[in-house]
């Protein structure tokens, strides 16, 4: 039953990323980019600050914390990037190809750390399975990315390069959190990042920032507070769900749910659906099934007699 419960939280786990990064772009789109990053964080910040505090109280004394390297403090910067790319990948392309090249881009980026054992990582070899069932996921994402006879190259180029950002930046974190804990080094990535914005924006868009926010009132409260709030729901729900079930399953259910959900959102709230956007997110999805399950068979440990 436990475990059941575990692969729905999942789940539904995939299903707010898709959910956090379409609010996220619907507030840039009603606003300014600008303005949903910086809104959104400050929300991160206070709600990660509340259930520290939290935790703290329920501990009756200050968590144990190991000091980190100096190049760990900046996570931020990750998700200043990969949030801003989101943004210009979905406006142009859909959230459903914006997402299933982000997923794609997120099995490359895992790959390229097995080849590399990039900050620590054991390395392991490429088989020629794995690199089919990749191609099988691109040959996908060309599907959706050519409906309407166009192909945007550029686009994909991007979601593509997000996807591996995103695999760096969650390997980045975790390392910071081994040292600090899950919710300070979550609050420390968000509250980097909103330094980061803040500073960057000034310098680029200052104008166009501040006469946006005189207008934040007219925001729907939902895009105003979701992107935050999810985001916090998302870091509690994969560090709580992720070590209770197999990674081929977390990997599967977190991918697919993305997915499938960004296709009912570009339905809903993008008026996008075609035959090709759903065939090549199936065919998408069967070779990130196969990329998975030939990833845990190739890393189990070899039994001998």
């Amino acid at each position: 039953m436990h475990r059941a419960t575990d692969y729905l939280l999942a789940s539904a786990i995939g299903s707010m990323i898709s959910f956090m990064v379409v609010f996220n772009t619907r507030f840039g789109e009603v606003s300014a980019m600008s303005v949903s990053f910086i809104f959104n964080h400050a929300i991160g910040v206070v709600a990660i600050t509340i259930i520290l505090a939290f935790l703290r109280i329920k501990r009756g004394k200050p968590a144990q914390r190991q000091k980190a390297p100096w190049y760990l403090w900046f996570g931020g910067a990750f998700g200043f990037l990969i949030l801003n790319s989101n943004y210009i990948t979905i406006i142009h392309i859909g959230a459903s190809l914006a997402m299933a090249t982000a997923v794609f881009g997120q099995s490359l980026g895992s790959l390229l750390f097995d080849l590399t054992g990039f900050m620590g990582r054991k390395t392991y070899a490429i088989s020629r399975k794995k690199a089919f069932t990749l191609t099988v996921s691109f040959i996908g994402i060309a599907i959706m990315a050519s409906q309407g006879g166009t192909f945007a190259i550029p686009y994909v180029v991007i979601g593509v390069l997000t996807g591996i950002i995103t695999m760096i930046q969650m390997v980045y974190n975790s390392r910071f959190a081994a040292y600090k804990g899950v919710f300070f080094s979550a609050r420390n990535n968000v509250l980097s990042g909103l330094v980061i914005a803040v500073v960057v924006y000034a310098i680029t868009s200052a104008d166009t920032t501040l006469k946006a926010f005189a207008s934040v009132g007219e925001v729907p409260v939902p895009l105003m507070l979701g992107g935050g709030l999810l985001a916090v729901l998302v870091v509690s729900g994969t560090n709580h769900v992720i070590p209770r079930i197999p990674a081929i399953y977390s990997a599967l259910l977190l991918s697919s749910s993305q997915i499938i959900t960004s296709i009912v959102l570009d339905y809903y709230m993008y008026d996008l659906f075609s035959t090709r956007l759903l065939v090549g997110a199936i065919v998408i999805l069967i070779g990130m099934m196969g990329n998975v399950f030939i990833d845990w068979k190739e890393k189990q440990p070899v039994v001998r007699p």
